[in-house]
């Protein structure tokens, strides 16, 4: 055991210097995941501090510090867009009102767009993503049966049609055939 501590102990002291920036770069991170936090102020408050650590981050020449600046720049749009009735205040609060959307979809990368599933989606799937908050039990063939004919409301079955037509519509393979049933619709609809 003595022996193997003197390697941990070896090992630790060969990485001291990167250990004390990795402590920094950590501390960074937490400083601005402290300014999302909605328990720490007002929105404006903390869309002030989120602000001056961007500037402060930026005038810094590490690496890491032109990253952060770089990435908190491309999140800011998104992150403190302000409260609306019955609506998420942000993007962190849009992931928590979904709950648990896919891997893909669960990932916030900065820009505006909070992906095709949620935002066609979102919706018709709120009620499923909740219901264990509404019912801890697990569900009953009975507790289903009020729901076996429901259906998505239009705006969704027409966002999702328009979808598979333009996913379509940039296919090379099934572009031609789009175009013969489109033309056909439009012959038949005369």
């Amino acid at each position: 055991m003595q022996r193997l501590a003197a390697c941990i102990d070896r090992g630790l002291d060969l990485v001291a210097d990167t250990q004390a920036e990795v402590r920094q770069d950590v501390e960074k991170v937490q400083a601005v995941a402290h300014t999302l936090d909605p328990a720490n102020g007002s929105l404006d408050e903390r869309h002030r501090d989120f602000k001056q650590l961007r500037r402060r981050f930026s005038r810094q020449k590490t690496p890491v510090s032109q990253h952060i600046a770089k990435l908190m720049l491309s999140f800011e749009a998104g992150l403190f867009v302000g409260p609306a009735v019955d609506m998420p205040e942000d993007n962190l609060a849009l992931e928590r009102w979904f709950r648990k959307p896919k891997n893909h979809e669960r990932r916030i990368h900065g820009r505006r767009h909070a992906g095709i599933r949620l935002v066609q989606e979102g919706p018709t799937l709120i009620p499923t993503l909740d219901a264990h908050t509404h019912h801890p039990e697990p569900f009953t063939a009975q507790d289903l049966v009020s729901y076996r004919s429901a259906q998505p409301p239009p705006s969704q079955q027409a966002a999702v049609a328009c979808r598979r037509i333009m996913r379509k519509a940039r296919s090379s393979k099934k572009r031609p055939a789009l175009l013969v049933e489109l033309e056909d619709r439009y012959r038949n609809a005369r």
